[in-house]
């Protein structure tokens, strides 16, 4: 059987926070902070840019948090020649 529903796919909107305190993060969680008026300001501008097609709609962002591993250092690289 087809499915008659016509599902429309829009590119997400990816918002880079940059390096960010675990204090900072803990606020955006429970709604509050810079952050989170950030997120809220990205919203905005997203519905503006829809215009017309926002009506009726609601924007959920969806934040994604990460940390990037730093690099291992080799014991003693560069330091002492090894015998």
């Amino acid at each position: 059987m087809a499915d008659t529903t016509d599902t429309i796919v829009s590119t997400p909107v990816v918002v880079d926070l940059g390096k960010v305190r675990k204090k900072r993060i803990k606020q955006l969680k429970k709604g509050r902070g810079k952050l989170f008026a950030d997120v809220g300001e990205t919203v905005d501008e997203v519905v503006e840019g829809l215009g017309a097609d926002a009506h009726g709609k609601e924007i959920v962002p969806i934040i994604i948090v990460y940390k990037q591993k730093s690099k291992k250092r080799r014991k003693g690289a560069g330091l002492w020649p090894v015998f």
